[in-house]
């Protein structure tokens, strides 16, 4: 049974066993563009106790520069190095692991922080959001050219998801010999400020089908998104502790890693998740109703 913490001692102890803390940001720190009340106060009294923070999401529709765009006008304190985005780590993937060669490229399925990322590590792509392949027009195999450098399709969040790139990717990854097939991030939903939306994972959902073959994912809870932290930032796992809304993501995410869980239920897991007969069997160390209840420590 996960901690259930409500006091002062329980959330000082909380904050004295941990040095780095990781961070989920939609459904955690903010819905849509609201802040969750207290959450810039927690971070603060984090920072000045001397604790590292970093925020993890699968959030792939921002690159790192952008989504810090959202951190300035929200008015929560980050750095560009202490944001890990899934769109981040897989264009490092593909750049790093993969070791795509400078002459091939990535079909992509997703937004503009994707194609950012990818840009910034030199890994070159098409697709996207580029307006040929945006169209609600139908698409017939007759009119389409394969190029034959395309050797990976990476699929994120798209908002302007449609039949031409589904098409499209069908087409790479079932006659390319060798390409892969990637996704950001499997979330079947999001959180936005009005409600649930489909996730990564819906947009990606029709080419699995279509494939019978799963891909390889990058975000949480897959340890691709740890190692890519780890490359980056050195932590001891023991002192540790990822805080999130997700069960099957955040959660999951750090117990892979071998972290400390800290659950929020100002997201997408209800209380009715972790308790009686039907809770998930994925149980965090430790839960609490909102992060602003942190505040408690400095008197707040």
């Amino acid at each position: 049974m996960p901690a259930h913490l409500t006091t002062r001692p329980e959330y000082s102890l909380l904050i004295d066993k941990y040095d780095t803390w990781m961070f989920d940001c939609d459904g955690v720190l903010w819905h849509g563009d609201r802040l969750i009340e207290g959450a810039v106060e927690v971070l603060d009294i984090l920072r000045k106790r001397g604790k590292r923070v970093l925020f993890v999401t699968n959030n792939a529709s921002k690159s790192r520069k952008s989504y810090k765009t959202k951190f300035d006008l929200l008015g929560v304190e980050a750095n560009v190095e202490e944001i890990y985005g899934s769109a981040y780590a897989s264009a490092v993937y593909i750049s790093s692991v993969m070791k795509l060669p400078k002459d091939k490229k990535v079909y992509v399925i997703g937004m503009a922080g994707i194609e950012e990322e990818l840009k910034e590590e030199g890994v070159s792509f098409i697709g996207g959001t580029d307006p040929a392949d945006c169209t609600l027009s139908p698409f017939f195999l007759s009119s389409f050219t394969l190029d034959p450098d395309v050797q990976a399709v990476l699929c994120g969040l798209d908002l302007s998801v449609n039949y031409t790139k589904i098409s499209k990717a069908f087409q790479y990854l079932t006659r390319n010999p060798g390409c892969q097939f990637l996704v950001t991030n499997e979330d079947s939903t999001f959180p936005s400020a009005d409600g649930l939306l489909p996730g990564a994972g819906a947009i990606s959902a029709p080419l699995r089908f279509a494939l019978e073959k799963d891909p390889i994912s990058i975000g949480k809870p897959a340890k691709t998104m740890l190692d890519c932290i780890q490359a980056k930032v050195k932590f001891d796992p023991e002192r540790t502790i990822m805080v999130g809304d997700r069960l099957n993501t955040d959660i999951l995410f750090g117990q892979a890693g071998g972290l400390a869980t800290l659950l929020v239920l100002t997201g997408i897991t209800s209380k009715q998740d972790i308790t009686g007969p039907n809770a998930s069997p994925i149980v965090p160390d430790y839960v609490t109703q909102s992060i602003g209840d942190l505040r408690v420590v400095d008197g707040q």
